[in-house]
């Protein structure tokens, strides 16, 4: 009994299970830095994405394009490379409570990952429609599309690829093998990125209007509802989950 007491109270000693924290800073870096972007497209999108001829679109949207593809590069392989080199090559013997832990950690990643495809694949998608519809295009680099494609995708990639690579380097429910959904719900997402070019060579050849519901744009709709296969991940964490608790309780 005493020994049991003992426990509980170094369990109650150690961090939170929960890092509310990193949660809450993840959320906020995404919030802040696409509402740094949308004000950028506000102020610059009207004054010099109109004409991508003009001077001064090379220097406001071209030169982000270039930047961003540069970061983009480098944060994938600079995330996923560190997260591989940490990997804890004894994964299969971790205490309960420290994989309970990093089960929230992953979940961490899971709510970031959520939330970055909601700025991608809806808010700036939805948004790129009421653009073109309003705006006709001179070209496939539009201020929407370096924002929308080149953007907003790759980060939602960047970020769903990391949750992947993080739950199997570090969690023993996804250490051996290779789990489909969750391979669906991030390769589904990604695979929006390719498609985009079959989108910008049906425009440029068959002068289609901007409408979500024209054939050419099922491909965005296909690959945007795989990311529902998260729901079978979050299957797979519930149950790993209550596992560790019904064996932590007894």
């Amino acid at each position: 009994m005493a020994a049991t007491t003992e426990s509980v109270k170094a369990d109650a000693a150690e961090a939170p299970l929960l890092n509310k924290r990193n949660l809450t800073l993840g959320m906020l870096l995404y919030l802040v830095f696409y509402s740094f972007i949308r004000w950028y497209e506000g102020v610059y999108g009207w004054s010099a994405g109109l004409d991508s001829f003009a001077p001064e679109f090379e220097t406001y949207w071209m030169n982000m394009l270039y930047i961003e593809i540069v970061i983009e590069v480098l944060l994938f392989a600079g995330i996923n490379g560190w997260i591989w080199k940490t990997r804890d090559r004894k994964v299969m013997s971790i205490t309960p409570r420290e994989e309970l832990r990093r089960h929230f950690t992953h979940w961490i990643w899971l709510v970031c990952y959520g939330w970055a495809i909601y700025w991608g694949a809806s808010y700036f998608t939805e948004q790129d429609g009421t653009w073109h519809q309003t705006i006709v295009r001179d070209t496939d680099f539009t201020p929407s599309h370096i924002i929308e494609f080149y953007l907003s995708y790759p980060i939602y990639i960047i970020t769903g690829t990391a949750a992947f690579m993080y739950a199997k380097t570090r969690l023993p429910t996804y250490h051996e093998g290779l789990h489909l959904m969750y391979l669906v719900a991030v390769i589904g997402p990604f695979m929006i990125l390719p498609n985009v070019g079959l989108n910008e060579w049906g425009h440029t050849f068959w002068f289609m209007e901007e409408l979500f519901v024209a054939p050419l744009h099922y491909g965005f709709v296909f690959f945007g509802w795989a990311a529902l296969a998260i729901m079978g991940v979050v299957n797979t964490e519930v149950m790993a989950i209550t596992k560790l608790l019904k064996k932590d309780l007894a």
